[in-house]
């Protein structure tokens, strides 16, 4: 297995943190509004360093990890653009300058890069332990998956976020953004700013979607590189997606039944695995087909409510 690589392990991190210091060091060193062009530029950089990742696990490991990294890592690009839904309704609630929202979804990826990483080593000593976890996991995704589909959207109230109250008593809060900073000095006094609160936010969220997202790829693969690299891969490229899909993304009304409906997949596929396997390949074309029904379905009604306006 991969995950015995230490090597691979090794290298891959540091080409992530070197790609993580080349973006806020070199292209975004200055605060400056993220256009759809500088995005859409940033989200193909992205999803092109993943295939190519692919290639090469295609060409040294063989076709069955290569299709598994795949699967994996569409599966975990369709949920994370679920997470742009609730950043939009955070950075609307705390008013955050448009300036800054980049340098706040930076550190909440280099943070979620670490929770999951965390997150997937648990669930992989989890599944090694105790094979009945795997029908733990199944059953919590298709749960999870119904409870997406039939629930309304939930409204955010940062204000009633447990660990946003704990820093609110703990440290003093201005009242005011400056700028990118997180931290202020004013009359002698260390102070925190707004931006701060947000990022919490934006941890604690990405920590709830990947309590979905991580058992979902363990019905792909069981193995952690795998579950690991397309997960980092798929949040890498979250920034640069919200920047595109930001201000469009209450036009993809079906998205999140289609979520909801994959979900539900997987976790049939993690719990039905014993009795009956599922098909890497047929697993990867059910989820694309569903997703792009979705996709195509939102752009339908958009366009027929946008012709009856």
């Amino acid at each position: 297995m991969l995950a015995e690589n230490l090597w691979l392990w090794v290298g891959f991190n540091l080409f992530v943190l070197a790609m993580l210091a080349l973006d806020l060091g070199v292209f975004h060193r200055q605060a400056h509004d993220i256009s759809i062009k500088e995005a859409l530029l940033w989200s193909v950089l992205w999803i092109g360093l993943a295939m190519v990742f692919n290639a090469g696990l295609y060409f040294f490991s063989g076709p069955e990890l290569a299709l598994q990294f795949f699967t994996g890592y569409l599966i975990e690009k369709s949920l994370s653009v679920d997470n742009i839904f609730v950043f939009v309704l955070l950075f609307t609630s705390f008013q955050v300058p448009s300036a800054a929202q980049h340098r706040i979804l930076f550190w909440g990826v280099l943070g979620a890069i670490v929770m999951r990483g965390i997150l997937i080593a648990l669930g992989t000593v989890l599944l090694a332990t105790f094979h009945w976890v795997m029908y733990l996991f199944g059953g919590f995704l298709i749960v999870t998956g119904l409870r997406m589909a039939f629930h309304k959207d939930a409204e955010v109230h940062p204000e009633k976020n447990p660990l946003l109250k704990l820093v609110r008593r703990i440290l003093p809060v201005t009242d005011d953004y400056d700028g990118q900073r997180f931290v202020v000095r004013k009359s002698g006094q260390l102070l925190v700013t707004p931006l701060l609160l947000v990022l919490v936010a934006v941890e604690t969220t990405d920590l709830i979607f990947a309590l979905d997202s991580i058992p979902a790829i363990f019905a792909v693969t069981a193995d952690p590189f795998i579950v690991y690299t397309s997960n980092v891969f798929a949040i890498l490229g979250l920034r640069s997606l919200y920047f595109v899909f930001a201000d469009a993304i209450g036009k993809f009304y079906y998205l999140k039944l289609g979520l909801a409906v994959i979900l539900c997949f997987v976790g049939a596929r993690m719990v039905l695995a014993d009795s009956y396997h599922i098909p890497t390949p047929l697993a990867l074309i059910v989820i694309a087909v569903i997703l792009a029904a979705a996709l195509v379905a939102s752009v339908m009604r958009a366009r027929r409510e946008g012709t009856e306006k």
